[in-house]
């Protein structure tokens, strides 16, 4: 199987190096292109098939990442379109509809909506999948398990793809500024930064874990760690009392919104 990139950005490397590090794929067997050749020197000496023409990607791959911009993607995918017959498009870009997709490159194409997000550089990553209707269930699996390899796919309706990406694909941003925040308390106390980041960082990592290995709920495990009387009930009291649960609800409403936006565009 050759895995072809359109764009060489943050996502497509996270991809990129998730998959070779998976060894669900080897470097020579994956081909990515950009519109400078300054972005693909981070691909030096890695074995990586590097090139500035689009048009190589989609020739020499089976599968073909479209990894750009909304507001670009119809510009490649026109640019290309005569070259992905019998190809299976993915496309991550955020809210580009597949109807979309199939006005440009017509409606018996094959098509997998996508959205990844960063941490499948480290494969621990989530991506959620909208296959169109000439996907075939054998491609779609191929390509599930393309992704699984740099953490966990599943595949869902596309009208869900919004909402899931608010979810999965941008909240690893709202993590890490929650990292951040209480790694500055730490510092704040007098705990050297570093430390102060591992430990949080670590705690997150450890919640995370605790829900999808035991399938509890997450208010019965907050619930475990608050003792009646006790340190974590009053941080937790403070966090409702400062809007914590709405915030971030406003947040992924925020995301959602912008989508839906982006769909309608």
């Amino acid at each position: 199987m050759k895995i072809g990139f359109i764009g060489s950005g943050n996502m497509a490397s996270a991809l990129a190096n998730g998959f070779i590090s998976s060894k669900k794929v080897l470097p020579g067997d994956v081909f990515i292109s950009s519109r400078t050749a300054e972005t693909l020197e981070k691909w030096e000496n890695t074995g990586v098939n590097t090139t500035l023409d689009n048009k190589v990607v989609c020739q020499e791959c089976d599968f073909v990442i479209f990894a750009v911009k909304p507001n670009v993607l119809p510009l490649v995918l026109n640019e290309t379109k005569a070259l992905l017959k019998n190809k299976l498009v993915i496309s991550i870009a955020a809210g580009t509809t597949i109807k979309t997709m199939e006005g440009i490159l017509g409606s018996d194409a094959k098509i997998i909506r996508c959205m990844p997000n960063t941490p499948a550089q480290v494969g621990c990553g989530m991506t959620v999948m909208a296959p169109n209707s000439f996907v075939s269930q054998s491609e779609a699996e191929e390509a599930r398990e393309l992704f699984d390899s740099v953490g966990r796919a599943i595949i869902l309706d596309e009208k869900y793809i919004n909402a899931a990406t608010a979810l999965h694909g941008s909240s690893p941003a709202y993590v890490y500024m929650m990292i951040e925040a209480m790694a500055n308390s730490g510092v704040k106390y007098g705990i050297p930064k570093n430390i102060s980041i591992a430990l949080a960082a670590k705690a997150v990592e450890g919640a995370a874990k605790m829900v999808l290995e035991t399938n509890r709920h997450p208010a019965e495990l907050k619930d475990a760690v608050c003792s009646p009387g006790g340190t974590t009930i009053a941080a937790v009291m403070e966090l409702e009392n400062n809007g914590f649960l709405s915030s971030i609800s406003s947040a992924i409403d925020a995301c959602i919104k912008k989508a839906d936006e982006m769909s309608k565009n």
